[in-house]
């Protein structure tokens, strides 16, 4: 069964749905719904067991895949443009290749349909070895994660999973269900290789980022005849918090070309 995800909503015009990453939420994609919005209806949910969406059991891509498309017919939204983020893009291609009727195109930002090692699991383990309950504050936390993961893991960014309940912290992710899923998370499902999405797609990816080497183009050729490629220059797998501005260019030139063919 689909779970209803929570979402923002911003802006009126063409529908845009923004699919967040692993670790993520819709609101860090705010900055750019916000840009998009002066000519879109801009959508950001939270995946399921993340952000303020319900949690699950399961974390695999055909049933995330079913979440989008379940609020896109709850919301009537009429093929809407689906942006998606490595787990996001992930799941936005799932979507793509089992029901193409359902959008007008396709935006995937540094992910490719193929499995990736597991980087993952190590933060997943620290994060459930804090005692986030009796914390005292959110530094004491900052400093516990950081001293178990080193100075280069992105500690800020998986802090904004935290949450204050009264007096105590929790986490806003499901840690157990993600653990759980890794294997799910760092795949692709293979059924859906034998899927094509022949609407318009952009593949961005980070240049200085290696989610999207030259052995995946020939796939993403394959899956979608219509895709194209495009390096961000100066940013690695974070595209949107490196360039913002390059990735939200993009992203607007792309829009608006799908938009025009649409309409003729």
């Amino acid at each position: 069964m689909p779970v209803p995800l929570a979402f923002e909503s911003l802006g009126e015009g063409p529908p845009v749905v923004i699919l967040h990453g692993l670790f993520g939420a819709g609101r860090n994609w705010t900055q750019m719904a916000q840009a998009l919005a002066a000519q879109y209806r801009v959508i950001l949910p939270d995946a399921r067991n993340h952000g303020a969406s319900p949690w699950s059991e399961s974390m695999s891509y055909p049933a995330m895949a079913q979440d989008v498309a379940a609020l896109i017919e709850r919301e009537g939204l009429q093929q809407p443009f689906v942006v998606g983020h490595s787990m996001g893009g992930k799941t936005a291609m799932a979507l793509a290749l089992a029901q193409p009727q359902a959008i007008g195109g396709l935006a995937v930002i540094d992910i490719a349909p193929q499995a990736y090692a597991d980087q993952f699991s190590t933060y997943v383990a620290a994060m459930r070895s804090l005692d986030v309950a009796a914390a005292t504050s959110r530094r004491e936390l900052q400093q516990a994660l950081a001293t178990q993961l080193g100075p280069t893991a992105p500690v800020d960014f998986l802090l904004q999973n935290l949450r204050r309940q009264g007096e105590r912290f929790d986490w806003r992710i499901n840690l157990m269900a993600t653990s759980m899923c890794m294997a799910d998370l760092c795949g692709f499902p293979d059924a859906l290789l034998q899927g094509r999405y022949d609407g318009p797609a952009l593949f961005a990816h980070g240049a200085d980022s290696d989610y999207v080497p030259p052995g995946a183009v020939p796939r993403i050729q394959a899956l979608f005849p219509q895709a194209e490629l495009l390096a961000i220059p100066d940013a690695g797998h974070w595209v949107h918090a490196d360039q913002p501005a390059a990735l939200l260019c993009a992203l607007q030139d792309w829009l608006g070309e799908a938009c025009a063919a649409a309409a003729r």
